[in-house]
């Protein structure tokens, strides 16, 4: 079994924001593997996924980010290697739109990857960060991370989605190393025809 977790808020309110690209992703992952069965159940919803006989355990925290290690800690199964645990989170250090692949560290910032590590009591689990930018302006950061993306913004963030789920299936198949690889860095945008091409 493996276990990927998508980090975000509850809730319509936060739905499509920049903290919430974690839930964006194993969504993705479900829909790509053709499990949509999500239950609710404490602390997080969940769903339980078939990748070529593996099994994979999908989580979204039901509680807000700052408590997300509460739902890890939760529904992590009690023998699961810690390698065998992916979380995906936003990372406002990152350009929109890349990708960086980790099989561990710091929290760097970031409150949710904090919860987790106090509640696994380790920071040697994987993780990917999906870059949605950095405003500009450290007062402008909770506005930022809570607030939507643009229409120009989401064409590059559903690239980069797509490449996520790609990297995490890679991870599952092939282990850490061959995905980070593979997949770190920027994602590549497809530029429009210009009319009349």
């Amino acid at each position: 079994m493996r276990m990927v977790v998508g980090l975000g808020n509850p809730g319509s309110r936060y739905h499509r924001t920049r903290h919430n690209v974690g839930f964006e992703v194993v969504e993705r992952l479900a829909s790509r593997l053709g499990a949509r069965a999500w239950r609710d159940a404490r602390l997080a919803s969940t769903l339980t996924a078939d990748l070529e006989g593996e099994e994979l355990l999908l989580v979204r925290p039901l509680t807000f980010m700052n408590e997300s290690g509460r739902a890890v800690a939760r529904h992590r199964p009690q023998q699961l290697p810690l390698e065998r645990l992916m979380l995906v989170a936003d990372d406002v250090h990152l350009p929109l739109g890349t990708l960086r692949m980790r099989a561990g560290g710091s929290a760097g910032g970031h409150n949710g990857l904090r919860s987790v590590e106090a509640h696994l009591g380790s920071q040697a689990y994987p993780r990917l960060r999906v870059g949605v930018g950095d405003p500009g302006d450290p007062g402008r950061m909770v506005d930022h991370v809570l607030g939507r993306f643009t229409a120009v913004e989401w064409r590059t963030l559903e690239a980069a989605l797509e490449r996520a789920v790609d990297a995490i299936l890679c991870w599952a198949r092939d282990g850490i190393g061959p995905a980070m690889s593979r997949y770190n860095g920027p994602v590549e945008v497809a530029k429009e025809a210009p009319e009349g091409a």
